[in-house]
């Protein structure tokens, strides 16, 4: 990807724009980022932005800020995995320049750990790569390489690399307008009072503590707080710590940006493909957490790390789901977010005993249906500046949501129906409504009907067994049976 495609990718331009940006260009003679500003379509400001954020390809073995032996190792094991290498095969595995590939191939040959094998072929012809295989001395060279890891791919970036683009990349660098924020939440009937309270916390790139009564919706406000940012960060496949490779990306928590676009780049240098040009990571742990998932994760035959599920949302978000029942106590798992959240730095321990820190730059969402008073202490609460209560909606929002379910499930929103139900749940109970209730009870209507083999209906039948499941005798606020009344008119358009 070049800085053109991440232009596009975020919305800044459409690949039509680019194109006429470079029109521009060829009759104007100008800097194509000249050109861009000339459209008028997007500020200087965020062009440049774009273009300072993908950290540059390295032109020798020095810019990568490895050892020569480190990318040899590399080079060679990979080798020895296939058999062979050309140079683009392995700029392609290590995701390395061509020039820093063919440096690496010079001092491999000096030291006689590789023979040339001859010419590259493709489907016949000659090409113009030279084919290489491992020497005896080579072949040594790789059995050390693996006894010392078994990892193989791309070649790994530096810490103070990774430090420095998490910064650039900073999660609270990206504004969330209220366009946005009302997009996003579209299909979600929540009150403006509410509305005034995420876009700050959504701004802010700090903590969220989401909490209230279950069935209102938290995890689906915390999966839509994790959409609101489109901002592309840079996620390195492995990380190198003292001699150690930490494996980075992950192809299940990593979206990379994919884009049709094939618009060039504006300074005429790609990026690092050592790294992955991605879509801000939304990760979600809830129940399964435990303390083991926030530490590096060595394995043992490898000889290699997995960056941990936190570490590897850096730059995005993570949200922690019905905390408060974890295995863990929640003071454990408090205790281990306190030190990153406060200070914005996390620290990570090696298995030789090395400890080393990377920036917190991490949106945390803490979503619980428990007593947050109960959970934490005053200490940790003040570390948490947005405090959002996700209560159950007043009755009008309630009456929206249900006839929403019902035009979505091809049932007649029949007002009286539904206002016998919010009765019986609020005034002959004391039974508080809750956003997931008109689809667990539109669902049960369903299901009641195509028992009976007829269309669906709001009939007070099929409520009354609905609301009947919704609860049991023994939940707080029930008072009487379910008994849905047919209103008056439905009656007497019966007896007619």
């Amino acid at each position: 990807m070049r800085i053109g495609d991440i232009l596009v990718a975020q919305g800044l331009l459409s690949a039509e724009d680019v194109a006429e940006a470079m029109e521009l260009q060829r009759s104007q003679g100008r800097a194509l980022s000249d050109c861009i500003a000339q459209l008028g379509k997007v500020d200087a400001e965020a062009v440049e932005r774009a273009m300072r954020i993908p950290p540059k390809a390295p032109r020798s073995i020095a810019e990568t800020g490895l050892s020569i032996n480190s990318l040899l190792n590399l080079m060679i094991k990979a080798i020895s995995v296939t058999g062979e290498g050309t140079s683009p095969s392995i700029a392609a595995a290590l995701k390395l320049t061509p020039v820093v590939v063919q440096e690496l191939f010079n001092e491999a040959k000096k030291r006689k750990l590789l023979e040339a094998l001859g010419m590259a072929s493709m489907d016949g012809t000659a090409g113009p790569d030279v084919r290489y295989a491992l020497t005896a001395a080579g072949l040594q060279w790789a059995r050390q390489a693996m006894d010392q890891n078994e990892y193989v791919g791309p070649a790994p970036v530096t810490l103070t690399a990774l430090t420095d683009q998490i910064k650039l990349q900073a999660i609270a660098g990206e504004r969330i307008g209220r366009a946005a924020l009302e997009n996003a939440f579209s299909d979600l009937k929540i009150s403006d009072a509410l509305m005034k309270e995420l876009g700050p916390a959504a701004n802010s790139g700090k903590s969220i503590l989401l909490y209230g009564p279950p069935g209102n919706g938290k995890t689906s406000i915390g999966e839509r707080i994790g959409r609101l940012y489109k901002g592309i960060v840079f996620i390195p496949w492995c990380v190198e710590v003292e001699g150690q490779i930490i494996r980075f990306f992950d192809p299940v928590i990593h979206q990379p940006v994919e884009t049709a676009s094939t618009a060039g780049n504006l300074r005429r240098d790609e990026f690092d493909t050592r790294w992955v040009a991605c879509w801000r990571p939304f990760v979600v742990a809830g129940g399964e957490l435990t303390l083991e998932m926030l530490d590096l994760k060595y394995n043992e035959q490898a000889k290699f790390y997995e960056a941990p599920l936190h570490i590897k949302g850096i730059g995005g978000i993570f949200l922690i789901d019905d905390f408060g029942r974890q295995l863990v106590s929640p003071e454990q798992l408090l205790n281990r977010w306190i030190v990153p959240m406060e200070s914005r730095v996390e620290y990570l321990k090696l298995h030789t005993g090395k400890t080393f820190q990377l920036p917190f730059d991490e949106l945390v969402i803490f979503s619980t249906n428990l007593s947050p008073s109960g959970l934490m202490d005053g200490a940790f609460l003040r570390r948490i500046p947005f405090k959002i209560e996700i209560g159950g909606p007043p009755a009008d929002v309630y009456k929206g949501i249900f006839r929403g379910m019902c035009v979505k499930n091809g049932i007649e929103p029949d007002p009286d129906m539904i206002e016998e139900i919010v009765t019986d749940l609020t005034v002959r109970n004391d039974f508080p409504l809750a956003s997931f209730q008109p689809k667990f009870i539109i669902e049960q209507v369903l299901a009641a009907a195509r028992f009976d083999g007829v269309a669906p209906s709001l009939s007070p039948e099929y409520l009354t067994l609905a609301l009947g499941n919704l609860h049991t005798r023994d939940s707080p606020g029930f008072k009487a049976d379910p008994c849905i009344r047919a209103p008056v008119k439905q009656l007497a358009a019966a007896a007619a």
